[in-house]
């Protein structure tokens, strides 16, 4: 039982896979952190930018 035990501490299988779990989760957080500080300016930003596109009217020359 003594060698199980040990043989399973030593058993390193399996914690990349942790460790790039825990990478993802620590990217993820800091992702929701980032757009909820900076939620409201990019959604101004994008409204702009929308803003600025044309709308598309059917009476504008095709092809330039």
């Amino acid at each position: 039982m003594k060698q199980q035990f040990i043989s399973f501490w030593r058993d390193e299988d399996g914690a990349t896979a942790v460790e790039y779990a825990l990478i993802a989760g620590l990217i993820a957080v800091a992702l929701i952190a980032a757009l909820n500080a900076f939620g409201d300016t990019l959604s101004e930003f994008f409204g702009y930018l929308g803003d600025q596109l044309p709308t598309g009217d059917s009476t504008a020359p095709v092809g330039g």
